[in-house]
């Protein structure tokens, strides 16, 4: 009862806070300087030209207004139409999403295993030149931005070295069966493993660029907790018991010590679809933050509105899921 207690309070935190940033994205871009309408239009176009699109999207109604048409569509599941792309925002913003959610699990995935493997290895050579070394990495790949780290690796492996693709998301002359927008996963639905091997090389480096940083993070946070759990009473114990130093890491410390982690893994990951705005910019990568960018440039006001919606949702989905997550996990908020 306590956990539907909690699960239905933060349900309507959600709620309320998607609201409020619904407002505030709302009012924000209309304020700033800038007419979309009049960027659509040739330079000779007249006030009445501009007057009549204006009124074609509603927009020469009042903020307050605008607001309410705006969100008695989106209870209708109608997020307006794009001014620039002439389609509906929901079928644009739903086109991109599978694109970027596949580049920032990618992503997610590979700064898992650098962090981990990272980590471990630093606790198990603990007091040598290797951890040493390791801390220095971790403290390069945080300095250094993800987009830098972009710029890094298509100097060396798409200029010096052409090992993978540096645009787009899939050769255009192979043939795509897609269809979904997902098409890593589906590729390897349909056994179509050369699809496959091309959707990974084009997204190998954008998604390593993201990675790099999240892995220090989570390399410096795995590896601190192994160290404090290393100290307790059952991993003495374990290794009174005769057990080898790398069981005792992986059998006993690990569990226990992974608790935090996955509460920053789920976190960063949040950020981590953020920040693909910039990497999918600088690799021509087709996915949602591309598509931002031009919207941000064009003025496009429905289309920036449902993709800050639509990554609110996925930031407070994400959140929600791993403190329940977090909780069912934990023995001692589970029995609380």
């Amino acid at each position: 009862m306590r956990l539907l207690q909690s699960v239905l309070v933060r349900l309507a935190t959600t709620a309320v806070t998607l609201f409020g940033l619904a407002v505030i994205v709302f009012v924000v871009i209309r304020v700033v300087p800038g007419n979309p309408v009049a960027m659509m239009l040739p330079p000779g176009a007249t006030e009445a030209d501009v007057a009549r699109l204006s009124a074609l999207y509603g927009l020469d109604k009042s903020i307050f207004q605008q607001f309410l048409i705006w969100a008695g569509g989106v209870l209708q599941g109608d997020f307006g139409t794009s001014i620039t792309a002439r389609q509906p925002v929901l079928e644009l913003v739903l086109g991109r999403l599978p694109a970027t959610l596949e580049l920032s699990i990618m992503a997610l995935i590979i700064a898992i295993v650098i962090g981990g493997l990272a980590a471990l290895t630093g606790t198990r050579l603990r007091g040598t030149r290797v951890e040493g070394g390791i801390d220095v990495a971790n403290g390069v790949a945080l300095s250094v931005p993800d987009f830098l780290w972009g710029l890094v690796l298509i100097l060396l492996f798409g200029v010096l070295m052409p090992v993978f693709h540096i645009s787009g998301r899939v050769t255009p002359s192979l043939e795509l069966p897609f269809v979904t927008e997902f098409y890593l996963f589906e590729s390897v639905v349909r056994l179509r493993f050369d699809l496959w091997s091309d959707i990974v090389a084009h997204m190998f480096m954008p998604a390593l660029a993201l990675a790099i940083p999240l892995s220090a993070i989570i390399g410096q946070l795995l590896k601190q907790s192994l160290k404090e759990t290393m100290h307790l009473d059952y991993v003495t114990l374990s290794r009174t018991k005769g057990y080898g130093e790398t069981h005792v890491i992986l059998r006993e410390a690990l569990p226990n010590a992974a608790l935090p982690t996955l509460t920053l893994v789920g976190v960063q990951f949040t950020f981590l679809i953020g920040g693909t705005v910039i990497i999918e910019r600088l690799f021509s990568y087709e996915g949602l933050g591309n598509m931002a960018i031009d919207a941000v440039i064009n003025r496009d006001l429905p289309l920036i509105q449902g993709i800050v919606i639509l990554f609110a949702v996925i930031f407070t989905g994400v959140n929600l899921f791993v403190d329940m997550m977090y909780a069912a996990l934990n023995p001692r908020l589970r029995h609380a």
